[in-house]
C-alpha cells in the first residue's frame, strides 16, 4: 500500500519548484482521539468502548500530491463479555485492557492538490496506508487486583497438556489503512481529521484465541485452592455452571485482531528557502 500510494502521487509529476524561493518539505504534528478494539470479545464490531490515544508524527512531502509519514502512538485498548449479548459470549465472562505502543510507516496520497498558504489549494481528503509494530500487555482484574494474563499462559500454552500451543509475544505487527482530510489554516498550521485501520498478525490482543485449556493444566495451590491461572482462564462460574472445559472453544483463532484509531491532528509546517540562481 506505502509503495501503491507514492507510485500513483509520482504520475502526477513534481511541482517546478526552481521559481519558488519558499518551498514546504514537511510537517511536525501532534494527534488525539481515541482506539477501538475488535476481536474475539468484541465480535459485533461495536464502537462501544473507544480509549485514549495520543501521538507525534513527522510527514515529509514528496509533492503536493504525495507524503511519507512517520508516527508514534500511545493508546489504550480493552473490551469485557459484559457487552455482548450472545448468551454464551456474555456467560464466558472475559474481559481484558492493554497500553498499546506503535510506531507505523505510512504513504499518504491527497485526492486534490495540496499547497499550504495558496487561496484556493489548502484543503484535501487523502488516502493513506503502510505498516506498524506495536508492544501490548493485556491485564485484566481479580478481586481487585491487576494481573498481566501473558505470564499466565491462559490457553495452556507451553503445558505437559498443551506442548503444541508457544506463548505469544508482547510485539507484533499490523497493516494499516485508512482516509482523512487535511486543512491549512494559515502558513505555519495545519488540522485535519483521521480514521486508520489495522489488521494486526496476533490473535493475543484479548489475550483470548483458540479453545479452554481446563483445570487439568494449571496445578492447585498448596492449600488445595485453584490457581490464578485457572480462575483466570475460565470466570464464567459467577454467572451459572463454569462452561470452560478442556476443548470447549473459547474464541476464534481463524481471525486476527484488529484495532480503530479516529484522530483530530494538528501540525506545524517546515520550509526551506531555494536560491533561483
Amino acid at each position: 500500500m506505502f509503495f501503491l500510494l507514492l507510485s500513483a502521487g509520482c504520475l502526477y509529476g513534481n511541482r517546478v519548484s526552481g521559481q519558488n524561493e519558499l518551498q514546504y518539505v514537511g510537517e511536525l504534528g501532534l494527534s488525539v482521539g481515541g482506539a477501538q478494539y475488535f476481536g474475539d470479545l468484541n465480535t459485533r464490531g461495536a464502537l462501544n468502548t473507544m480509549k485514549p490515544a495520543v501521538g507525534i508524527y513527522y510527514r515529509k512531502y514528496m509533492n503536493d500530491y504525495v507524503g511519507i509519514r512517520a508516527h508514534g502512538r500511545y493508546m489504550q485498548l480493552g473490551y469485557s463479555d459484559v457487552y455482548n449479548k450472545n448468551e454464551f459470549q456474555n456467560r464466558r465472562n472475559l474481559s481484558f485492557n492493554t497500553n498499546l505502543y506503535e510506531l507505523s510507516l505510512q504513504g499518504d496520497f491527497n485526492f486534490f492538490r495540496f499547497e499550504p498558504g495558496s487561496l484556493y489549494e489548502r484543503f484535501s481528503p487523502y488516502l493513506t496506508g503502510g505498516a506498524s509494530i506495536f508492544y501490548y500487555n493485556p491485564y485484566t482484574y481479580l478481586n481487585g487486583v491487576k494481573y498481566f494474563l501473558q505470564p499466565l499462559r491462559t490457553e495452556g500454552q507451553g503445558t505437559a497438556l498443551y506442548p503444541e500451543r508457544k506463548p505469544y509475544s508482547l510485539v507484533s505487527y499490523a497493516w494499516l489503512i485508512g482516509w482523512g482530510f487535511k486543512y491549512n489554516i494559515s502558513r505555519k498550521v495545519n488540522v485535519g481529521l483521521e480514521a486508520l485501520y489495522r489488521f494486526t498478525q496476533t490473535d493475543y490482543l484479548d489475550d483470548v484465541s483458540t479453545t479452554y485449556a481446563g483445570t487439568a493444566a494449571f496445578p492447585e495451590l498448596p492449600n488445595g485452592q485453584p490457581s490464578i491461572a485457572s480462575q483466570l482462564q475460565d470466570r464464567s462460574g459467577v454467572k451459572g455452571t463454569p462452561i470452560g472445559v478442556m476443548g470447549r472453544q473459547r474464541g476464534n483463532s481463524r481471525d486476527k485482531d484488529q484495532f480503530l484509531t479516529i484522530e483530530l491532528t494538528i501540525s506545524i509546517l517546515f520550509t526551506s528557502y531555494n536560491c533561483k540562481f
